[in-house]
C-alpha cells in the first residue's frame, strides 16, 4: 500500500477540525436585534449572489463536461484501461464541485463570524482577534482538506495516472476564474460606488446606514474577498499539486515515490497548520500583528522540519536534494511575506510617500500609487526568478515543481489570516451601521489595518505560487505533446525546439502577454461599469427619498444589490471566454509551439501586471487609512479626499482583475494539458 493514505488521512482531520471550529463560533452570542437585522441583510445578499452565479455555471460546466467526455476521454481512457470512462469529465466536475463548494463554506462562516466578531469586540480586541481568525481557520482547513482529499481520491481511483486529474485542476481553476472576477467585480463595483458618493459627496462616514450602497459593499467583501479567494486558493493549491504529480509521473516513470511526495508534503503541512494555528492569540490588548506573525512561523518551522524527515524517510541521502528544493519554496513565502509589508503597510516609507503625495490632490497620488506598484512588482518576481534557478540546480524541473508545492503546502494558515481581514471589515461596518460603542469600531479598525497587509499577501502568495505552479504545467504540457506524438509515431522534440528562430513561437509569446492585458481591461471595464450604475443610483436615492441624511427614511439597499449582482454575473463572461478559446483556437490552428509561447507569455506578463496591481492597490487602501489615523489633516482633509480617490483607483487592481490573473494562468495551461493530444493529433493531419 502507497503512502497517499497520509493524505487522505490529514484531510479528514483538516475536514473535521474545521467543523469543530464552526460549532464553537455558532455558538458565540450574535448580539442586539439591530446588529442581527444588518447580519440578515448580508446574508441574504451574499447567498443570492452566489446562488445566482452557481446556477449560471452550472449548465457551462456541464457542456464542457460533455465535451471533454466525448472529445478528450478517448484518450484518456487508451492511458488507463481498454474500456471507455469519461474520467477527464467525471474529474472536471468534481474538481468543479469542490472549488465551489471551499467558497460556499468560506462564504457561509465568514457572514457568521462577522456579526460576532463585531459583537466580541465590545471586550475587546483579544475577542475580537478570536472569533474573526477561527472564522478564517475554518476557510483554510476546508480548502486544504477538500483539494488534497478530491486529488488523492482521484489518484488512486484513477490507476496512479495523475494525467487523468487534469480534468481536476481545470474543473478549479475554471470555478474560481469566475468566482475571482463576478466577486471582485461585484465587491468593487459597490465599494467604489458607495465611497464616491457617501464619503466624498455626501461627506458620510464609511459603513453609515444612510448610505444605500452600504449592503452591497458587505456582501461584496464575503462573495469576493471571502468565496472568490477561497475557490482561488483552493483551485491553485489543487493545481500545483497535479502540476508536481504529473513532473515526477513523467520524468520519475515507474516510481511510485515521486508521485506520492507531493501528496505527504501536503500532509505535513496540515498538521503543521493545525498546531501554528494554536499559536495565534493575543496576551494584552495591542497590536495584533505579532500574534498573526508567530502563527505563520510556526506552521512554516513545523512544516519544514516534516518535510525534512520526510524526504529522508521516503529517499534516503541520495535526492536530499528535494528538500532543499521545498525549503526554497517557504523561503519564497517568508521573502514575499516580508516584500509585501514593506510594499503595502503603511508603517513603510512607500505607502506614507503615497499618503504625503495626497496632499497635493488626487492627481499626484493616483501617479505616486502608480510608481510604487510598478516597483513593487521587481523584487517579488526577482525572488521567485531566484528561486525557480536555486531549486532547478538542486533538483531539476520536479525541484521547481516541488518548491511550488511546498510553497503552497502551508496555504491553510497563509489563507486564515488573510480571511479574518474581510471578517473583521464587515464586524466594523456592523458596528457602525448599528450604532454601537465608538470602542467597538476602534477594535475593529486595528484588526482590519492588519487585515489589509495579510490580505496583500495572501494575493502575493497566490500569484508567486501560481507563476512558479505555471512553469511546471508548462513542462508537463511539453512532456504531454511529445509523448502524444510517440504514441503516434512521430518524433515532436518540443522542448529542444521551443525557439525564438520559430515565427509561430514569437506569434504566441508576444499575444499571450498580450491576452493578460487584454483580460486585465475587461475585468477593469465591468467594475467601471458597475460603479457607474451605483453611484447614480445611490444619488438618485439620496435626491428624490427625503430624510435620509437625516436619518429619518431607510435607503433602497436592495436596489443596489441587485446592480452589483447583474454587473458581476454579466462581466464574467468576457474575461471567462477569452481564458478558454485562447488556448483552443491557438492550439488548433497554428500548433503545440505557439500554443507553447502563449502560455509562456502569459507566465510573464501576468505574474509581473499581477504582482503590481495587487501591491499598489493595497498601498492606495492603506494610503488612506494613514491619513484617518490624524496623518497630513486626517478625516475630511483635502489629503484624505485624494487618498479616497487614489484608494477607489486601487480597488478594482487589488480585488478583480489582479487576482483574477492567478487562475487565468492556470487555467490556460490547464485547458491547454486537457487538449495537447488532440493539438498533436490535428497538426500531424495538416
Amino acid at each position: 500500500m502507497g503512502l497517499y493514505w497520509l493524505a487522505l488521512l490529514a484531510s479528514c482531520i483538516a475536514l473535521a477540525v474545521a467543523a469543530g471550529i464552526t460549532a464553537l463560533v455558532l455558538a458565540k452570542p450574535k448580539g442586539s436585534g439591530r446588529m442581527v437585522e444588518i447580519y440578515e441583510a448580508i446574508k441574504e445578499g451574499a447567498k443570492a449572489y452566489l446562488n445566482r452565479q452557481y446556477k449560471t455555471l452550472i449548465v457551462f460546466i456541464i457542456l464542457l463536461a460533455v465535451i471533454f467526455a466525448v472529445t478528450v476521454d478517448p484518450f484518456a481512457s487508451g492511458r488507463a484501461s481498454s474500456s471507455y470512462f469519461p474520467y477527464t469529465g467525471l474529474s472536471f466536475l468534481v474538481g468543479a464541485l469542490f472549488s465551489a463548494l471551499a467558497g460556499y463554506v468560506g462564504m457561509r462562516v465568514a457572514v457568521e463570524c462577522n456579526i460576532r466578531t463585531a459583537n466580541a469586540a465590545s471586550n475587546g480586541l483579544r475577542d475580537a482577534l478570536s472569533v474573526s481568525f477561527k472564522g478564517g481557520l475554518v476557510m483554510g482547513l476546508c480548502m486544504v482538506g477538500l483539494a488534497l482529499l478530491g486529488v488523492t481520491l482521484f489518484y488512486q481511483f484513477y490507476h496512479q495516472n495523475p494525467l487523468l486529474l487534469a480534468g481536476f485542476g481545470f474543473g478549479g481553476s475554471l470555478v474560481a476564474l469566475f468566482a475571482r472576477i463576478g466577486g471582485g467585480i461585484y465587491t468593487k463595483s459597490a465599494d467604489v460606488g458607495a465611497d464616491l458618493v457617501g464619503k466624498i459627496e455626501a461627506g458620510i462616514p464609511e459603513d453609515d446606514p444612510r448610505n444605500p450602497a452600504v449592503i452591497a459593499d458587505a456582501v461584496g467583501d464575503n462573495v469576493g474577498d471571502v468565496a472568490g479567494m477561497a475557490a482561488d486558493v483552493f483551485e491553485t493549491y489543487a493545481v500545483t499539486l497535479i502540476g508536481a504529480m504529473l513532473l515526477g509521473w513523467l520524468l520519475y516513470p515507474g516510481d511510485s515515490k515521486y508521485l506520492e511526495y507531493p501528496l505527504i508534503l501536503g500532509a505535513i503541512a496540515i498538521f503543521s497548520t493545525i498546531i501554528g494555528a494554536l499559536t495565534v492569540r493575543v496576551r494584552k490588548e495591542g497590536d495584533p500583528t505579532p500574534a498573526i506573525l508567530r502563527g505563520i512561523a510556526v506552521t512554516a518551522i513545523l512544516a519544514i522540519i516534516g518535510f525534512f524527515i520526510a524526504t529522508w524517510q521516503l529517499f534516503g541521502e541520495s535526492q536530499i536534494n528535494l528538500f532543499y528544493s521545498a525549503l526554497i519554496g517557504v523561503v519564497i513565502v517568508v521573502l514575499l511575506a516580508i516584500l509585501t509589508n514593506y510594499y503595502t503597510s503603511y508603517r513603510h516609507s512607500p505607502t506614507r510617500s503615497i499618503a504625503e503625495a495626497s496632499q497635493a490632490g488626487p492627481a499626484i497620488n493616483i501617479i505616486r500609487g502608480l510608481a510604487n506598484g510598478l516597483e513593487s512588482a521587481f523584487l517579488p518576481t526577482l525572488v521567485i526568478s531566484l528561486g525557480v534557478v536555486g531549486s532547478y540546480w538542486f533538483a531539476g524541473m520536479y525541484g521547481v515543481a516541488i518548491a511550488a508545492m511546498a510553497m503552497l503546502s502551508i496555504a491553510g494558515i497563509i489563507v486564515s489570516v488573510d480571511a479574518y481581514g474581510p471578517i473583521v471589515d464587515n464586524a466594523g461596518g456592523i458596528a457602525e451601521m448599528a450604532g454601537l460603542d465608538p470602542k467597538v469600531r476602534e477594535v475593529a479598525d486595528v484588526l482590519d489595518a492588519v487585515g489589509n497587509t495579510t490580505k496583500a499577501l495572501t494575493k502575493t502568495f497566490a500569484i508567486g505560487s501560481a507563476g512558479l505552479a505555471a512553469l511546471s504545467l508548462l513542462l508537463a504540457y511539453i512532456k504531454e505533446v511529445e509523448e502524444s506524438a510517440s504514441k503516434l509515431n512521430v518524433s515532436l522534440d518540443l522542448m529542444s525546439k521551443l525557439s525564438l528562430t520559430r515565427p509561430d513561437v514569437i506569434f504566441g509569446l508576444v499575444l499571450g502577454g498580450g491576452i493578460v492585458f487584454l483580460f486585465a481591461s475587461f475585468c477593469m471595464k465591468a467594475v467601471a461599469k458597475g460603479s457607474f450604475s451605483i453611484v447614480n443610483e445611490v444619488r438618485r436615492q439620496f435626491k428624490e427619498i427625503a430624510g435620509i441624511m437625516e436619518g429619518k427614511a431607510k435607503p433602497n439597499y436592495a436596489k443596489c444589490v441587485d446592480i452589483a449582482t447583474r454587473t458581476a454575473l454579466k462581466g464574467m463572461a468576457l474575461p471567462g471566454a477569452l481564458v478558454i478559446l485562447s488556448p483552443i483556437v491557438v492550439g488548433f490552428v497554428f500548433g503545440p509551439y505557439a500554443l507553447a509561447g502563449l502560455l509562456i507569455g502569459c507566465i510573464v506578463a501576468g505574474l509581473a501586471l499581477a504582482l503590481m496591481m495587487a501591491n499598489g492597490g493595497a498601498a492606495w487602501d492603506n494610503a488612506k487609512k494613514f491619513i484617518e489615523t490624524g496623518a497630513f489633516g486626517g478625516k475630511r482633509s483635502p489629503a484624505h479626499a485624494a487618498a479616497v480617490v487614489g484608494d477607489t483607483v486601487g480597488d478594482p487592481c487589488k480585488d478583480t482583475a489582479g487576482p483574477a490573473i492567478n487562475p487565468m494562468i492556470k487555467a490556460i495551461n490547464m485547458i491547454s494539458i486537457i487538449f495537447a493530444a488532440l493539438i498533436v493529433m490535428l497538426t500531424l493531419i495538416r
